[in-house]
């Protein structure tokens, strides 16, 4: 394992990932707090604060054995999720999708950020490659981000939400898989099947979406 390598690594992603993390897990609360549950609120969940949403085995300890284990070619983690307690939503079905949403939306506003510091930073003549790649890596974690937690199933953002916009007999049997779905989600990360048949090809319309949202600020780097 390359030593240098992994420094230069942890430095370029350290801040985006920081960042993604925080502010994803924090729109979760401000969104609870909007439509009626004050529980991330109470427990000082809706802060910037990255302290406050790291988990020191999911966010810290797993991302680096796995980096080791597999030289840097698959790299998985998560934060603290914040405590929502739906049933004090004012409307417990329709805003448990809003909730849920809030966090992947958080992410693709901040990959939209990161590109558009990328053009500026080249249209201001910025030549250093550290905070290009920065920038870069920055767009790639949050559409990552975005991507994954969006993915059918419990306890995933997208889990969530589809467990809000299914009827309520289908909803509950969704919701049942949620004590195993992390397990189930990470048998289908290992056997590729989500990077393969979701991660990728979403990432790729994501990516589509971005250039055409970030085209003006493109033009204007040349």
């Amino acid at each position: 394992m390359d030593i240098a390598h992994l420094i230069q690594t942890v430095a370029l992603y350290a801040l985006p990932v920081l960042f993604a993390i925080t502010v994803h897990e924090a729109a979760h609360g401000y969104a609870a707090r909007h439509f009626g549950d004050n529980t991330a609120y109470a427990a000082g969940r809706i802060t910037l604060n990255p302290i406050k949403h790291i988990d020191p085995i999911g966010t810290i300890l797993m991302p680096l054995m796995l980096y080791f284990a597999t030289s840097g070619a698959f790299l998985f983690g998560y934060a603290k999720p914040v405590p929502v307690r739906f049933g004090n939503l004012r409307n417990p079905k329709r805003d448990m999708v809003w909730v849920a949403l809030a966090g992947p939306g958080a992410n693709f506003i901040q990959a939209f950020l990161w590109g558009a510091l990328f053009f500026i930073l080249r249209g201001a003549g910025v030549s250093e490659p550290f905070f290009l790649k920065m920038a870069q890596g920055g767009i790639l974690v949050n559409v990552v981000m975005f991507v994954f937690n969006l993915f059918p199933l419990p306890p995933l953002d997208g889990g969530r939400i589809l467990v809000g916009l299914l009827p309520y007999k289908q909803a509950e049997m969704v919701s049942r898989i949620e004590p195993w779905g992390f397990f189930i989600v990470m048998a289908l990360v290992l056997a590729g099947v989500v990077s393969t048949l979701w991660l990728l090809p979403l990432m790729s319309v994501t990516y589509s979406v971005l250039d055409l949202l970030l085209s003006p600020l493109a033009l204007l780097a040349r």
